[in-house]
């Protein structure tokens, strides 16, 4: 009998508010209920949030700046996890693969010691690409 290959999941996290950090999250924590393999490349504004201590201070844009205490209060009401807390569960399950993107961080003048731990590597949009042709789903948040 032969194995079945594992599905694949690739995200683009290209924002750095709260509001794109969630998705990108919830659909990473329903992938790996899935059993999928899951891949985020993080770039641009996305990229922001893995430099350490970014993610506990994401907010809302500022067309929404204006709801995001009463947000972060519901979000607290319900226990619900932060998105950073959310990663390092992810992580916890071996499942997620977290890229950034190494154009964008010369962009910033970021160095990987800038970076929260969990990123696995950095690399470029070429490098991605080659593991988004392999996803079974493709998404850009």
């Amino acid at each position: 009998m032969t194995e079945k290959k594992k599905k694949r999941l690739a995200i683009i996290a290209h924002g750095g508010t709260i509001d794109r950090l969630y998705p990108v999250f919830i659909l990473a924590s329903a992938a790996a209920a899935m059993d999928m393999e899951i891949h985020v490349y993080f770039t641009f504004w996305g990229l922001t949030m893995l430099r350490k201590g970014a993610m506990e201070k994401a907010g809302l844009p500022t067309m929404y700046k204006d709801m995001e205490g009463q947000l972060k209060k519901k979000l607290g009401e319900m226990k619900y996890p932060t998105p950073y807390e959310m990663l390092k569960r992810l992580k916890a399950t071996g499942m997620l693969k977290i890229y950034a993107c190494s154009p964008t961080m010369e962009m910033f003048g970021l160095k990987k010691e800038d970076l929260i731990p969990e990123v696995d590597e950095i690399a470029g949009a070429a490098a991605f690409l080659d593991i988004a042709s392999t996803a079974d789903v493709t998404l850009f948040v």
